[in-house]
């Protein structure tokens, strides 16, 4: 495929706003969508503009469904509207693990990724995964090696799994949360381990889990 033109300050604008909508929901965004987010004039310039990107590459567009866009690589192959998020690392499902982060999480294109459903990606804002070390959660069907989705939080209602920071330490685990007066039962789903209990003021929640990638 030969190179794409160069596109104007107006079609940039609105092919970044396409790539994040797409990003963060799963699905095109509508004419109306781009209109307003782009602070465009009338429908008709979105139109005419979208006719351009499709003329010059950028993206494959039906004009008669509503969400009738599909976006181009630079070698004219569709692009995934499959949601990614970022694995930051590992998290421990056993002993805490020291070095725990979330910043950059949405930005830092170093990280791997994993694909989670349109849906998970509508329903919880700003996802990261983590994989997973230890059995201590196995009990709760979260094993060696799966991953966990993560959706940032810092409070938690009683026996939601979390990331939980213990600051004293600087570890992370990944625990069932029980606030007990001033204290917090971090709690594993295995038999064969203890919980951990923590002064209150000591632990930090990051996120609670909303999916598992299970390893097979």
């Amino acid at each position: 495929m030969t190179s794409r033109k160069k596109i104007s300050a107006r079609g940039q604008r609105i092919l970044e706003f396409i790539q994040g909508f797409m990003q963060e929901n799963g699905i095109p965004p509508t004419v109306r969508d781009i209109q307003a987010a782009c602070e465009i004039s009338s429908t008709s310039v979105v139109d005419y503009n979208l006719r351009l990107l499709d003329r010059e590459g950028y993206l494959n567009r039906r004009p008669d469904v509503a969400r009738g866009i599909e976006l181009l690589d630079e070698q004219g192959n569709p692009v995934s509207n499959t949601p990614r998020v970022a694995i930051l690392g590992p998290i421990a499902a056993g002993m805490p693990l020291p070095v725990f982060s979330t910043e950059g999480a949405a930005s830092n294109n170093d990280f791997d990724t994993i694909e989670v459903s349109q849906d998970l990606a509508r329903r919880h804002r700003g996802l990261f995964a983590l994989s997973v070390e230890g059995t201590s959660m196995i009990d709760a069907l979260v094993d060696d090696g799966d991953v966990v989705v993560v959706e940032p939080c810092q409070q938690a209602e009683n026996g939601e799994m979390v990331v939980a920071w213990v600051k004293d330490a600087e570890e992370a685990t990944l625990k069932k949360f029980y606030l007990e007066g001033d204290r917090v039962r971090l709690q594993p789903a295995n038999s064969t381990m203890e919980p951990i209990y923590c002064d209150a003021t000591n632990v930090e929640i990051k996120g609670r889990v909303v999916s598992v990638m299970r390893k097979f």
